[in-house]
């Protein structure tokens, strides 16, 4: 059983999510303050990839990143980088479906922040990078590791946009969803349930972490 599916699959899901970590915290607490209606619009925009069919992500991937798109084909002529049917690119794939699930986490954790304790921070003399780092994001903590473990989770299973972006290549581009369709099309039923159940075990230590993450978040409320 070639196991490169699955260490594929973790890389990337490994990768998409330091990404969507940093992206998603960026974009909650920039957006965070903004007006309501600017707020709004960035809220639809930034969410919208968690209600679309994956393989219209896809597409719109494509659409952008392509070789005989702009971006794509400027991207190959002039630094010899192809940004499609590489198992980098299934790297957009998940950063894009799971950065809402951090971006939504995030932004509910910060709007319950306590604002008294950023400003007893300030008039202790620190400046706003340390209160966000030293004083918000310690109590917004749970529900931050909370939204990382889901992003890894839809990053880990996502077959869709990755089938568009990264196609199936064996031992170059293959994750565990796209083996597992691929090995039920050939007939070849007893490996894909292999896979299956490689795959269940993983999404259940998977949402057993993010139970324990609530769990220990509501013990830690009076």
């Amino acid at each position: 059983m070639d196991w490169f599916p699955l260490y594929n699959s973790i890389r990337v899901a490994a990768v998409s999510t330091v990404l969507v970590f940093f992206l998603g915290i960026f974009a909650a607490q920039a957006i965070a303050k903004l007006p309501r209606l600017a707020k709004g619009v960035l809220d639809v925009f930034l969410t919208l990839p968690l209600v679309l069919p994956p393989t219209v992500v896809g597409w719109l991937l494509l659409l952008a990143l392509g070789p005989r798109r702009p971006l794509g084909g400027w991207l190959l002529e002039t630094f010899g980088l192809r940004l499609t049917m590489t198992w980098q690119s299934a790297i957009f794939a998940a950063v894009a479906v799971s950065f809402p699930l951090m971006y939504r986490t995030a932004r509910g954790a910060f709007e319950s922040f306590d604002r008294t304790l950023a400003q007893a921070g300030r008039t202790l003399g620190l400046s706003d990078a340390c209160i966000f780092w030293r004083i918000q994001m310690p109590c917004c903590r749970q529900s931050i590791l909370a939204g990382t473990v889901l992003a890894f989770a839809r990053a880990l299973g996502e077959y869709g946009a990755t089938s568009m972006l990264a196609g199936y290549t064996p031992g170059r581009t293959a994750t565990v969803s796209t083996t597992v369709y691929q090995l039920w099309r050939t007939g070849q039923d007893a490996l894909a349930l292999r896979w299956v159940l490689v795959n269940l075990g993983l999404s259940a230590a998977v949402l057993l972490a993010v139970n324990l993450l609530e769990r220990k978040e509501g013990r830690s409320w009076p």
